[in-house]
């Protein structure tokens, strides 16, 4: 007699739980209530005659057990996924995951000019926002994504790198003025901050030997570098971008440069995939595409740092 298997829908409610060691998220996640993910997971454990969760003082944990289960299931249900992709409505299409500032600055223009160039490779976009740019292959429906890193994303993905992230301040042209701008300048402006951290202009000033002359606890602070981008640009300060997404916007004039040093973070923008991807042809391609549509950092008198 063939052993009992444990039914699949049981099996999806622990493999999500398990993710964020959170019933509350894994109902939401599956339409479900938080009592019919707990008595899935207790059907699992009776079945199995072990704990597949633990109580650590108000957290939940995995046990070792669940761990173990946890892993396995990922996997699975990886192949799964893969096994039904070419029988999908949309199966041509890439999915891509890519953070929102990418999207608005550069990435759109991008697939727009692909989709003329290339019908036959249509990309799915999903922009999302990220505070540290990730994807999870196993938990997320996408077959690649453009993420801003060290270009180590994990044992099994593959990547291929895009362009560099350089910082580097804007302002309106109409608030450039015609004198060249000095820290006290800088200082009679309001600052703007892309993230809540303020970590982009901290990191600019250190490199140019000035974070102790200008105060980071001023400014306005947005949640995107998309957003202080914007602000800037109407007017209401002097924000710090990356010089690769303002390109186009500092050629037509919206923006201006008041400081000419672009600050290498170490960081870069990569092209991302899982090793073994049944779409790794179709990523290729997108790559060979991508590769040339790469910002040209070439705006006369800049000094790369």
């Amino acid at each position: 007699m063939a052993e009992r298997i444990p039914p699949l829908y049981a099996l999806r409610a622990f493999e999500v739980a398990a993710r964020s060691c959170s019933f509350t998220r894994a109902a939401e996640e599956l339409s479900l209530t938080q009592s019919a993910i707990s008595r899935h997971i207790r059907n699992l454990e009776e079945l199995f005659g072990c704990h597949l969760f633990e109580r650590k003082g108000p957290k939940l944990q995995l046990t070792d057990a669940g761990q173990g289960l946890a892993q396995e299931l990922k996997a699975g249900f990886k192949l799964i996924e893969d096994a039904c992709l070419p029988f999908r409505a949309n199966a041509g299409h890439l999915r891509l995951k890519a953070p929102s500032s990418l999207t608005m600055r550069w990435l759109l223009q991008v697939l727009e000019k692909l989709k003329e160039t290339d019908p036959g490779l249509p990309i799915q976009l999903s922009s999302v926002w990220m505070d540290i740019d990730s994807v999870d292959f196993y938990a997320e429906p996408y077959d690649c994504a453009i993420l801003l890193g060290d270009g180590h994303f994990g044992a099994q993905t593959e990547c291929c790198k895009l362009f560099d992230e350089w910082l580097i301040p804007i302002c309106a042209s109409k608030a450039l003025g015609s004198q060249a701008w000095s820290l006290d300048t800088l200082q009679q402006h309001e600052l703007i901050h892309p993230s809540s951290d303020r970590r982009d202009w901290r990191r600019w000033l250190r490199r140019v030997d000035r974070d102790e002359q200008v105060r980071l606890d001023r400014g306005k602070v947005f949640g995107t570098l998309d957003q202080g981008i914007a602000a800037a640009m109407r007017g209401h300060g002097v924000s710090i971008a990356d010089l690769g997404l303002v390109l186009e916007d500092v050629r037509e004039g919206l923006l201006a440069l008041p400081f000419k040093s672009a600050v290498g973070t170490g960081d870069s923008y990569y092209l991302v995939w899982l090793k073994g991807s049944l779409r790794k042809e179709r990523i290729l391609a997108f790559r060979d595409f991508l590769g040339g549509e790469l910002p040209q950092l070439d705006l006369p008198g800049v000094e790369f740092l």
